[in-house]
């Protein structure tokens, strides 16, 4: 059967995802483009609001298009056009709010979606700074020891300096997180991204490691 953009199909039962292996009979969409005999589904809000969160995730990890898919004019039929319960604007935003996190990683996503969540569920940068104050003053263990990772214009302190950190006292706008560290007798005021904790297998470690990839992503 020949297909035009802008028809509404389904995929035929038993058409399994050609990228994950998943059954994926029954979902729908819009036909958005042809080129021969491969057609891409742009999916309905009632195939997004269904999508189990581990097909949203892996596409995220592995850097694919959960919005869409590429078949095969073989896997589609016709289907008829449905009622949508839901602008799917909005569901495609709500996913992306929820899974934005998802490429860097399952245990990095997870901790960063706490902190979204003491943010209300807002991904303005302001309000997921101050709750990245409020999470990491309640959740690290100060004093520990960490290592210069870059080199702050106008702070005498190098790369690979040896610190100690003993509290987080603002967050900055440009420059994030600002921690109070130690260098022998000299005391230091400067940004929480240029540290990295000395003690890998520390739970300091990882929440650390997480502030900086979403500081660095965001």
């Amino acid at each position: 059967m020949a297909f035009k953009e802008g028809d509404i199909v389904k995929v035929k039962q038993g058409v399994i995802d050609p990228d994950f292996g998943g059954d994926i009979s029954g979902w729908q969409g819009q036909v958005s483009e042809i080129d021969d005999d491969i057609v891409c589904v742009d999916w309905d809000s009632i195939t997004l609001s269904n999508c189990p969160d581990k097909y949203i995730q892996r596409c995220e990890e592995d850097g694919l298009d959960w919005e869409q898919i590429y078949l095969s004019i073989e896997d589609i039929e016709i289907a008829i056009p449905r009622i949508t319960p839901a602008n799917v604007t909005d569901i495609k935003e709500a996913i992306h709010l929820k899974h934005q996190w998802d490429h860097l990683g399952e245990s990095t996503s997870k901790r960063i979606n706490e902190v979204f969540e003491q943010a209300n569920g807002t991904a303005d940068e302001y309000s997921m700074m101050k709750a990245w104050e409020q999470y990491l003053n309640k959740k690290l263990s100060f004093p520990f020891d960490a290592e210069i990772t870059e080199y702050q214009h106008k702070v005498p302190l190098q790369q690979g300096d040896k610190i100690r950190i003993h509290s987080i006292i603002a967050s900055d706008d440009h420059y994030g997180i600002i921690i109070r560290l130690r260098l022998g007798r000299k005391v230091f005021d400067y940004p929480l991204t240029h540290i990295t904790v000395s003690d890998k297998k520390s739970q300091n470690y990882s929440m650390v490691y997480d502030y900086n990839m979403w500081f660095s992503n965001r």
